[in-house]
């Protein structure tokens, strides 16, 4: 049995002002920051002497791989991103950057933000729109009912506000 898994689906190209702003302050953080004070240490660490037991230079070499890696993916993510900082016509309507209250059939109600898959965190109340309760949202109004899959079984919502901002 072989290690290969195909390859993920590419997230959707969205992303919100706060968002893009947070990955560009990651992405300069790591490159004016931790990756010259990483490097540093590498060098003091070889100027040592034996590299092949010396922990603080395999390390070193390491974290720069992971830094080297996680720049070239910000990189390349911000790239092509599209920041949507305007507010739609239709705010009667689900849309990306939605901040949209679900009530349950309990009457438990949450509110989460449609935001795009590289600024979600569920804890924050940040729902990717490519995922499968954010793409029932989409484009549904105060009232409809939304049907999810979950492995907990079918869960069914209410959207019972809609806000932008």
């Amino acid at each position: 049995m072989g290690r290969w898994r195909p390859p993920r689906e590419k997230g959707s190209k969205y992303i919100t002002p706060e968002g893009e702003r947070k990955l560009t302050e990651e992405l300069q953080y790591l490159w004016k920051v931790e990756r010259p004070d990483v490097t540093d240490r590498v060098a003091k660490a070889a100027a040592q002497g034996d590299r092949s037991e010396n922990a603080e230079y395999i390390y070193g070499k390491k974290r720069l791989r992971e830094i080297d890696s996680r720049v070239r993916f910000l990189t390349n993510r911000l790239d092509g991103m599209n920041v949507v900082n305007h507010i739609p016509d239709d705010q009667d309507k689900v849309y990306f950057g939605a901040f949209v209250t679900l009530e349950d059939e309990e009457g438990e109600e949450v509110e989460y933000r449609i935001v795009g898959p590289d600024e979600f965190n569920v804890v924050d109340g940040k729902l990717s729109m490519d995922s499968p309760l954010g793409k029932a949202m989409l484009g549904k109004r105060v009232g409809d009912k939304i049907k999810v899959s979950s492995p907990k079984g079918e869960t069914i919502f209410y959207i019972s506000k809609i806000r932008y901002f």
